[in-house]
C-alpha cells in the first residue's frame, strides 16, 4: 500500500485496467464506411488498369500500321538495333548474376603456383649470394637429376612403426630376408630392394622409417624419402590417427599417386573390415585407393587325431597383397611422363620449403647479429653523450638505422615516415617503463664488487641497450611473421619482451658498460 501511494505521489495512475466485459469488440455497422472504401478503390483500379491495357493496345497497333509502310532499310536497322540491345541486355544480366562470385582470373591468382626447376635454381643463386647455406637444396635437385638419369620408378613403403611395413615389402618379395622385430622401429634408414612386377615392370620398393618414433628424429627422413618417391603405399592397421592423416594429407594435396593399404586384417571378421574400409575411404577421398593386406606370419594351429589326442603347430599364414599389386600396377600402367612429372613437382616443394627454412634461419640469425650490435651502438651512443639531449639526439639516429636494415634483411617496404611514426609510438609506451628500468639497472650495478659511485650516464646506458634489445627482437618477430610492420601488434611485443628474463640482460650489459668505463679509467691513468 505505501508502495501504491508513492507512485500516486509523483503522479502516476494507479488505477486497475478495465475487465475484458467493458470493452466492446466493433459492430458490423461500424465496418461499413470501411468496406465501401475498399470497393471503390478495388473498382477504379480494375478500371484504370483496362484503359492502360487499351492504350498499349491502341500504340502498338498504330506502331505497326507505320512500319508495314516503311522501306526495307529501315527494317534492317530495327532488326539490327533490337539484337544489339538483346545483347548487351544479356550481357547487364550475366554481369549481375556474377557479382561475389570470384572470377576465373582471381582464381588462377589465388592459387598458388607450384615452383619449378627454373625458378628454384634462380632463388639459388641470389640466396647464396645473400649468405644462405643453400647447400642441402642444391643436393636435392641434383640428386633429382640422378634418378632422372637411372630411369627408376620408385615406390616408398611409408606409415607409422609397427603398422607392417617392412613385413608388408616381404610379403611383395618372397624369399627377401628383411629384419622384423614385433617391438617396431626396426628400420632405421631408407633400404632400397628391386621388384619386378607381374607386369615386367622394373622398380625400387623403398622402405622408409616408422613415423613417431619415440624421439622423432626419422620423422624428417621418412616425409622427404616419401616425396620423392614415384608412388607412395601408405600402411595402416586401422583407421587413421590425426598424426596419420596430416601425413597422408600431405602426400595427396601435393598430388603424388598414394595407395592406404590396411594391413593386419586377419585380427578383423569380414564386416569389420568391410566397416574400416569405408571408414578410410570418406577420411581420404576417391583419389586415393585403399587395398586390403594381410603379410603373411606364422599362426597357431591344433591338430586334432582321431584317436583323441592334440597338437598345437605353428605355421606360415599365406599373404594376402593381391589388391596391393592389382592398385599398383594400375599407376604402373600410367604414363610414365606423368608419374615422373607428379615427382618431380613434388620434390620441386620439398626444395622450396627447405630453401625457405633455409631463408628463415639465416634471417633469425642475421637479425640477431644486427640486434645485438645496435644494443651496443645504444650503449656506447649513451656514454659519448656529451650535453643534455644528445643521447636522445644519437639513440634516434640508431633507431631509424635498425629500422631499415630489419626491413632490408626481411624485404619488407617501410618508409623513413613510417619507422618515424612507429619509434615515436615506441618511446611513448617506454616512458612509462623507463624509471622502471633505471632502478633495476641500479641494483645490477650494486651487485658489482668494489663498485664505487654509479654515474648516471652509466645507469642510461644500460637502460637504453634494453631498450634497443627488446625493440630490435619485437620488430624482427614482427616482420617474420606478418611480412610487413604493424604498429599495434610490435608494440604488444615490445612490452612482453622488456619483462622477459630483464635481470640477467641487465647484468651483461652492465658488466660491457663496467669494462668500458674502467677502460677509460686506465687510460685516463696511463696519460697522466
Amino acid at each position: 500500500m505505501k508502495f501504491l501511494s508513492l507512485l500516486r505521489h509523483f503522479g502516476i495512475d494507479t488505477s486497475e485496467p478495465a475487465s475484458d466485459k467493458s470493452v466492446k469488440p466493433p459492430t458490423a455497422r461500424a465496418w461499413l464506411p470501411v468496406r465501401l472504401l475498399l470497393s471503390v478503390g478495388a473498382s477504379i483500379g480494375v478500371a484504370m488498369l483496362l484503359v492502360l491495357m487499351l492504350y498499349i493496345t491502341d500504340l502498338g497497333l498504330s506502331v505497326w500500321e507505320r512500319m508495314q509502310r516503311a522501306p526495307t532499310a529501315f527494317w534492317v536497322i530495327y532488326l539490327l538495333l533490337l539484337v544489339l540491345l538483346s545483347g548487351v541486355g544479356a550481357y547487364l544480366v550475366w554481369r549481375v548474376s556474377r557479382l561475389g562470385r570470384p572470377t576465373d582470373k582471381s582464381r588462377r591468382i589465388t592459387l598458388a603456383k607450384p615452383p619449378d626447376e627454373a625458378s628454384l635454381r634462380e632463388q639459388l643463386e641470389r640466396r647464396e649470394a645473400a649468405g644462405v647455406t643453400v647447400d642441402a637444396i642444391r643436393q636435392e635437385l641434383d640428386e633429382l637429376q640422378r634418378r632422372r638419369a637411372a630411369g627408376e620408378i620408385i615406390v616408398a613403403v611409408f606409415g607409422e612403426i609397427s603398422v607392417g611395413k617392412s613385413s608388408l615389402i616381404r610379403a611383395l618379395l618372397p624369399g627377401t630376408d628383411l629384419a622384423v622385430d614385433v617391438r617396431g622401429g626396426t628400420t632405421r634408414q631408407v633400404t632400397d630392394y628391386t621388384w619386378t612386377s607381374a607386369a615386367g615392370d622394373r622398380l625400387i620398393l623403398s622402405d622408409l622409417p616408422g613415423l613417431n618414433e619415440a624421439d622423432g628424429t626419422l620423422d624428417r627422413m621418412a616425409r622427404d624419402e616419401a616425396l620423392r618417391a614415384h608412388v607412395v603405399i601408405y600402411v595402416c592397421d586401422g583407421d587413421l590417427t590425426r598424426d596419420q592423416y596430416q601425413a597422408l594429407r600431405v602426400l595427396v594435396d601435393l598430388g603424388s599417386p598414394v595407395i592406404l593399404a590396411l594391413n593386419k586384417i586377419d585380427r578383423l571378421v569380414a564386416t569389420e573390415v568391410d566397416l574400416v574400409r569405408a571408414r578410410l575411404s570418406e577420411r581420404v577421398g576417391e583419389g586415393v585407393e585403399v587395398a586390403s593386406v594381410q603379410c603373411g606370419g606364422t599362426e597357431e594351429v591344433t591338430r586334432i587325431y582321431h584317436d583323441g589326442r592334440e597338437e598345437t603347430v605353428l605355421r606360415e599364414r599365406k599373404p594376402q597383397v593381391g589388391e596391393l599389386r592389382h592398385a599398383l600396377q594400375h599407376y604402373l600402367d600410367t604414363d610414365p611422363q606423368v608419374l615422373d612429372s607428379l615427382r618431380d613437382t613434388a620434390v620441386f616443394v620439398l626444395a622450396q620449403q627447405k630453401l625457405d627454412e633455409a631463408v628463415a634461419q639465416y634471417r633469425r640469425q642475421r637479425a640477431d647479429e644486427i640486434v645485438q650490435g645496435y644494443s651496443r651502438k645504444a650503449v656506447f651512443g649513451a656514454l659519448a653523450a656529451v650535453g643534455p639531449g644528445t643521447d636522445v639526439l644519437i639513440q634516434g639516429y640508431l633507431g631509424i638505422r635498425l629500422l631499415k636494415e630489419l626491413c632490408a634483411l626481411y624485404e619488407v617496404s617501410a618508409s623513413e615516415v613510417d619507422m618515424q611514426r612507429f619509434l615515436d609510438l615506441a618511446g611513448n609506451q617506454i616512458k612509462r617503463s623507463f624509471n622502471l628500468l633505471l632502478a633495476l639497472v641500479g641494483n645490477v650495478f650494486k651487485a658489482f664488487p668494489g663498485m664505487g659511485t654509479v654515474v648516471g650516464g652509466m645507469l642510461h646506458a644500460v637502460a637504453y641497450g634494453l631498450i634497443f634489445e627488446s625493440l630490435g627482437k619485437a620488430v624482427a618477430r614482427s616482420l617474420e611473421s606478418r611480412g610487413e610492420l604493424v604498429s599495434g601488434p610490435t608494440l604488444r611485443m615490445l612490452e612482453d619482451d622488456l619483462s622477459e628474463n630483464l635481470e640477467a640482460r641487465a647484468k651483461r650489459l652492465a658488466l660491457l658498460v663496467w669494462e668500458r668505463q674502467r677502460g677509460n679509467e686506465n687510460a685516463g691513468n696511463t696519460t697522466g
